[in-house]
């Protein structure tokens, strides 16, 4: 089925650690006016291939958010990802617009709270996080589109939460 409603579509990204998640648990919750979608709900190791998978995963959740929102309710995205990820998807052409939105936090408050808040100790995985972090840091406002930046680092989940939900529906 081609989808008739345009909505839009919030994507709500951030590294790992960052506290996305936690905000998307307290938005998923309590929100009634837009659908909040966790992507790692789809994530398998079909799409672990930069070159063609990433591309597929994305057009296949733009294409489900386009399905849900044929109820007249937005949908907020929540995973890692950028602008340049969504912008060039086939799939764009069913919302009436996209905007992205960023949790980002101090780079020793992220180690912390991956280290003794998720026990992690995968030295790839600490780094790999501190990494796309810092990459949202200094260039998230400058994407195109750019990105709104949420950062959470004294705030707790549930500020951060209510900072993405005034963000969202200031779009609406």
């Amino acid at each position: 089925m081609e989808p008739t409603r345009k909505e839009s579509l919030f994507i709500l990204s951030g590294a790992s650690g960052v506290g996305k998640s936690s905000a998307a648990q307290i938005l998923f919750q309590k929100e009634e006016d837009y659908i909040v979608m966790e992507s790692d709900l789809l994530w398998c190791t079909y799409y672990d291939t930069p070159q063609d998978g990433y591309r597929h995963y994305r057009e296949t959740w733009m294409r489900l958010c386009a399905s849900i929102s044929q109820c007249g309710k937005p949908v907020v995205l929540c995973g890692c990802g950028t602008p340049q990820q969504f912008e060039g998807c086939e799939a764009k052409r069913y919302f009436k617009g996209i905007h992205y939105i960023a949790v980002v936090v101090e780079p020793d408050v992220l180690e912390e709270r991956l280290r003794r808040g998720r026990g992690i100790r995968d030295e790839g995985w600490i780094k790999s996080s501190l990494d796309f972090n810092r990459w949202l840091r200094q260039n998230g406002r400058k994407t195109s589109p750019p990105m709104e930046l949420v950062d959470n680092t004294a705030l707790t989940a549930e500020e951060t939460a209510n900072r993405i939900d005034r963000l969202i529906r200031e779009r609406l």
